[in-house]
């Protein structure tokens, strides 16, 4: 198998994966490259950060978690974990990582609206994508089962709602993921100095690999004591109810010793 991929280069859909992904090579161009959807990615930061001055929710972000949640479902799927999303919809194996690409390129698109409770305002939004894409790849029945599996996953991947598959928990982790070093640069540059920016500026890097006691192991690298805050906070939240609890392991070390507060936590 390929080097699996990380948030700073794009995922290969041609890759030699460990699942059958034929339906993903095919739709996952026609998606990243739909004009609609691209202007929605870009327009989706405007009230995040030029009104809210949150950290970035365009292209880049959707490109980070769409790599960790396919990142993620390669690794389970190794490790023989099985997926109820596509499974209880009668649908094939090869559309859990459909589901997985559409939900994470679609779930911040709520945010044209208002950052404010956007993952309710992206369900309408994303089901106008989804009836007009899906049909070129699936017959009506499908199509219709597809775009409920998404939509479901989409709306999960706030907190407060309760993730009903693996493939939406997927969805709602890999979300959390994108907090490296960097990825608050436009607020911090404005002038925010909230526990979010500062936190997520100690972060200086996310690994996800193949683990020995889990399916999966996270490895986080803090520069500062600061980045406990997007781990034991915002990361715990995503994982917790996430049906992926038992399955991944989080361990963040701080890799400055000039700054002994926290050396390590493990989730």
């Amino acid at each position: 198998m390929t080097e699996p991929p990380n948030g700073d280069r794009a995922y290969d859909p041609t890759a030699d994966h460990a699942y059958p992904d034929e339906r993903l090579n095919e739709i996952l161009p026609v998606l990243t490259s739909d004009p609609e959807v691209t202007t929605l990615l870009r327009a989706q930061n405007v009230n995040a950060v030029d009104r809210k001055q949150y950290n970035d929710h365009g292209p880049k972000h959707i490109e980070i978690v769409r790599n960790h949640a396919l990142q993620l479902y390669d690794l389970l799927k190794q490790a023989g974990i099985e997926f109820n999303g596509a499974a209880d919809q009668g649908l094939a194996e090869a559309d859990e990582s459909v589901i997985i690409a559409l939900a994470a390129t679609l779930h911040d698109i709520g945010h044209i609206v208002h950052r404010d409770d956007h993952s309710y305002y992206s369900i309408p939004l994303a089901s106008d994508i989804l009836d007009r894409l899906l049909p070129e790849f699936y017959d009506t029945p499908e199509a219709v089962r597809i775009k409920a599996e998404v939509l479901h996953a989409i709306l999960c991947h706030h907190t407060s709602e309760e993730p009903l598959t693996r493939e939406a928990g997927i969805i709602r982790v890999a979300d959390g993921l994108d907090m490296e070093r960097g990825r608050s640069r436009v607020p911090y540059e404005h002038g925010g100095r909230g526990i979010n920016t500062i936190s997520s500026q100690a972060i200086d890097r996310v690994t996800l690999k193949a683990g020995d006691t889990h399916p999966v192991l996270v490895e986080i690298q803090m520069v500062n004591a600061a980045g406990v805050y997007q781990v034991d906070n915002l990361l715990k939240a995503k994982l917790d109810r996430s049906m992926l609890e038992d399955q991944v392991r989080i361990v963040a070390i701080n890799t400055r010793a000039e700054d002994p507060l926290v050396e390590r936590i493990e989730l």
